[in-house]
């Protein structure tokens, strides 16, 4: 991954410094073009031949159009007949026109489903890749804009996919109706060109403006959002009101925001100036065109018919040009953009498996091993664990204890793999840890976090995701519930099993964070897995409920290993053994009453805290 990072550090710091580096933005194209192909070709192929068609269809016109005029302009001045053919020429302009009016309804129609399918295929595609991603992918700022800004890209880039369309229709149409300006004076469609470009030059770098404006104000739109939802969320709503925060946040708000408004409309300003005069000359140069075709007409060198046919190729040739160098100008705009979509993409995990990697053991007979295991988080020197050495052994349970920060839920990390040491191994029957297929290892992995997630779903499907292929097994469900005491909240729901939790949606119920916990530790006794970890699991519970759980703690542990990690001693006292971790390493360790008499760190803890209850 680190390949990927770096280049994105780096466009991160200084985004399209040069008219080289902007330009290869346009290789940003192909790719997205291929993923617009995979989501619907049936629909990108019927789309592309309505463009081809609609794009003929103005030059048509006007060669028809031509010579009914000229047969008008025969029969009322020299009264020569009609020809045999002319109202067949008015049918066949009708005939144009009905189908000009109705492939542009079949191109709206396909642009509305590629809409769809992209976004659909897109947001597949990203939610796909960002589960591959390391851990540390989420905690680094740099790399959160990026997956923020391709989250976005994802669903906001469909208008420069149908502006790519657009582009071809425009561009077939401009080089029929230079074809025939140019047949009639090249000078002429020379002319044109020269005056449009300047305009395109000058919104293609507004175009380059404007993109880097909004890449450096990402991470103050983040902040913006953040204190968007913190103003008006149930979760901080209490503080809010209590400590009267609102005014604060809105000030800060009003702040970021002025700042950055000022920025768009500072660059919005110099388009609105600059951009005006060099469209000027689009204009002057569509005049002057106009202007000689009139004359050379008036003294007689160029019929009415022709006068027509020019007149409105040169018409629709400057407007389709200016067009055409816009959409151009827009297409690169957006190709900017994607960027951050296609870098997203090029992110590789460090943490994952190997080539034939080994199933996980079933059953596990020697248990996990830390080897002289450190650990500092990428970008820091600090090392969170130092020398860390101990056995989970099967049927065992060890519990950790120490202060905030000494690295309890970092070893937990570690064992899950979802980080790999900085130093030392770790081993699995007595096999490194990275020898194993990670998805096969996580299925023998039961885990809730301290910060587990609040899935707002129904109650049954909360308990599901801790093992998705028994979300169709109800008695399982049942059981797992029971086991963390969550079926006592659920009984007392509505709908009971099928009731929507959370307030997020209609006929939502919200739990207390006790009631939340619970759901959780259903989770992970539905998961059935060799190993089960359970970080804080009683911290929001009441003593009676931590009491009932832990009753049934060494019934629901047997013959699996477990891991603890709690501030509560009533809780840790139930393990075989006891790590305490101090300054990143194991400063004691062994059983509560042998720690208790060794009078150490462990024994001044538990001390401090009974204190508390006499």
């Amino acid at each position: 991954m680190s390949t990927a990072v770096e280049a994105i550090k780096k466009h991160h710091a200084a985004p399209f410094s040069s008219w080289h580096d902007r330009l290869r933005a346009l290789r940003n194209i192909p790719p997205v073009l291929r993923m617009l192909w995979n989501a619907a070709p049936r629909v990108v192929v019927f789309n592309l031949v309505c463009q081809l068609f609609s794009a003929l269809i103005p030059l048509s016109l006007l060669v028809v159009g031509r010579y009914i005029i000229d047969d008008i302009v025969q029969f009322r001045g020299y009264h020569d007949p009609v020809p045999h053919y002319f109202w067949w020429l008015v049918a066949l302009e009708f005939a144009l026109a009905s189908m000009a009016a109705t492939l542009t309804r079949l191109i709206d129609y396909c642009d509305a489903l590629l809409a769809e399918k992209f976004a659909q295929y897109a947001s597949v595609r990203i939610m796909k890749h960002a589960s591959t991603l390391d851990l540390t992918s989420y905690e680094d700022p740099i790399l959160y804009d990026k997956m923020e800004r391709a989250r976005v890209q994802s669903t906001d880039r469909m208008g420069m996919i149908q502006s790519t369309g657009r582009l071809i229709q425009q561009g077939i149409t401009t080089a029929s109706l230079a074809a025939g300006i140019f047949l009639f004076s090249p000078w002429l469609l020379l002319a044109l060109i020269v005056c449009v470009v300047p305009a395109f030059l000058g919104e293609t770098h507004f175009a380059f403006l404007t993109y880097s404006l909004n890449f450096r104000q990402t991470p103050s739109r983040r902040e913006m959002d953040y204190l968007r939802v913190l103003g008006g969320s149930k979760e901080s709503a209490k503080e809010l009101k209590l400590f009267g925060l609102s005014p604060f946040l809105i000030r800060r708000f009003t702040a970021v925001s002025n700042e950055l408004i000022g920025q768009t409309i500072a660059l919005a300003k110099r388009k609105l100036w600059i951009g005006a005069l060099l469209m000027l000359l689009g204009t002057l140069g569509y005049y002057s065109t106009y202007a000689y075709v009139i004359h050379v007409t008036l003294i007689g060198l160029m019929s009415i018919g022709t006068l027509t046919f020019l007149t409105g190729s040169i018409a629709g040739a400057s407007t389709n040009i200016q067009s055409f160098f816009s959409t151009f100008s827009g297409i690169a705009n957006q190709a900017l953009f994607l960027t951050d979509l296609l870098e997203f993409f090029a992110i590789k995990p460090k943490v994952s498996s190997k080539p034939n990697a080994l199933p996980a053991p079933r059953p596990i007979r020697r248990g996990f091993e830390f080897q002289n295991v450190s650990f500092a988080y990428p970008g820091t020197s600090r090392m969170i664990l130092k020398d860390i050495n101990f056995k989970l052994e099967p049927s065992s349970r060890i519990a950790l204890v120490g202060e905030n920060g000494e690295g309890k839920t970092t070893i937990v990390k570690l064992l899950t793999r979802l980080y790999d040491p900085t130093a030392g191994k770790i081993l699995l029957d007595g096999v490194d840890l990275r020898e194993y297929d990670l998805e096969d290892l996580w299925k023998e992995i039961g885990v809730i976090f301290q910060d587990f997630t609040r899935y707002e779903m129904t109650a049954h499907e909360n308990i599901a995701v801790g093992r998705i292929g028994a979300g169709s097994d109800p008695d399982a469900i049942r059981a797992a519930a029971r086991k963390s005491l969550a079926d006592q909240v659920i009984q007392k729901m509505p709908m009971e099993y099928d009731q929507i939790l959370g307030c997020r949606f209609k006929g939502g119920v919200d739990l207390s964070g006790g009631e939340w916990q619970k759901m959780a530790l259903a989770r992970a006794y539905l998961r059935d897995a060799q190993l089960l970890i359970l970080d804080e699991p009683t911290a929001s519970l009441d003593a009676r409920s931590e009491h009932e759980v832990f009753e049934r703690f060494a019934e629901l542990t047997e013959g699996k290993m477990a891991l603890l990690i709690s501030h509560r001693f009533s809780t840790v006292k139930m393990a075989d053994r006891i790590l305490v971790l101090a300054n990143g390493q194991i400063a004691e360790q062994g059983a509560h009453h042998d720690l208790i008499d060794h009078s150490g760190r462990y024994a001044e803890m538990y001390e401090l805290q009974a204190a508390n209850y006499r």
